[in-house]
């Protein structure tokens, strides 16, 4: 088969032997893949990954020894692979197994390819009622919903959001549906054009007021978002960090100590209720799809996909 393989820095599309589904691991024929900021990133050197890059897909399911019975069916994956014995595991908050692996991020292969393997217990089947473009959202839109499984969104609060990208957008969208007062700050025109259809106000930078929001979200992906997400939180606010990436930021930590604010990272969420929303169309994905490419041209796909400003770029086995 295809895939798309880093190893020691250098990536390029190869033939690859069919990957050999264990006892409890399905065999998935990938339909539909999407390309992200970690993708991108891990392309720099995050996360010193070797092998197949790829984490956000919806898969027709070729076999699955353990489970025959969704055989035939669409599906979503979550990245997390866990050991189940480990405390983590034990305290039932898998995605954060010790000893874990992640799809396409580290030690495990992904989805930029014709075919991928994955434990049986990882995947959602899609319902009939959404198409392949928006299934291929479901792993992106889970990350987004964690953000109130982790941080206590009221209706009252002023909640800003920094980072109008791939996941910022989504971000925003969920954000919105808790009834609160979210504001982004958005500089492109493809996502401020997005913002004003959905009629989620944007702010620019210079106009915010310092300490002056309850939540700050950081969706930037870069390491100034944490020095910005800093200078808008209020006292005792909290700060939700969404960004991964290669390096490492400056910022001045006595603020957070001083001024008592919490910090809380969020990564992984619920693929069950992201395929709710989904259903219930309650958020706008097929307006973030910016291109569509087929495997063989891989190169031009990721090369699209990290230009300023681009959002979802998919890529389709041909």
């Amino acid at each position: 088969m295809r895939a798309f393989l880093l190893h020691a820095g250098h990536s390029s599309l190869s033939v690859v032997p069919d990957p050999a589904p264990s006892q409890n691991e399905a065999l998935l024929q990938i339909r539909l893949a999407g390309i992200c900021n970690t993708d991108l990133e891990i392309l720099k050197g995050y996360k010193g990954f070797s092998g197949i890059l790829g984490h956000e897909f919806v898969a027709t399911v070729e076999s699955c020894a353990v489970d025959p019975s969704i055989e035939g069916k669409r599906v979503v994956g979550e990245i997390n692979v866990s050991c189940h014995h480990c405390d983590m595991c034990l305290r039932g908050i898998p995605s954060q197994c010790r000893y874990r692996s992640a799809v396409g991020i580290t030690g495990h292969d992904g989805a930029f390819a014709d075919r991928m393997t994955l434990v049986r217990e990882n995947l959602h089947v899609v319902p009939d009622t959404i198409d392949d473009e928006h299934a291929v959202f479901v792993e992106p839109l889970a990350a987004a919903l964690s953000i109130c499984n982790l941080a206590h969104i009221r209706p009252s609060d002023r909640v800003l959001l920094i980072g109008a990208g791939k996941l910022g957008l989504l971000c925003a969208q969920v954000l919105r549906l808790t009834g609160a007062d979210v504001r982004v700050i958005a500089r492109r025109s493809r996502p401020l054009e997005l913002l004003k259809r959905w009629g989620i106000p944007v702010v620019a930078a210079e106009e915010i007021a310092a300490a002056s929001f309850d939540v700050v979200v950081d969706c930037t992906g870069n390491a100034q978002g944490f020095e910005a997400a800093l200078t808008y939180v209020r006292p005792r606010g909290t700060i939700v960090l969404k960004s991964t990436y290669e390096g490492t930021p400056a910022a001045d930590l006595s603020r957070i100590a001083v001024s008592e604010i919490r910090v809380v990272g969020s990564r992984c969420g619920p693929f069950d209720a992201a395929l709710r929303v989904l259903e219930n169309r309650l958020v706008d994905v097929t307006s973030m799809i910016e291109a569509s490419y087929p495997l063989s041209d891989m190169t031009h796909a990721i090369a699209h996909a990290g230009q300023p400003g681009v959002l979802k770029v998919l890529v389709r086995p041909d």
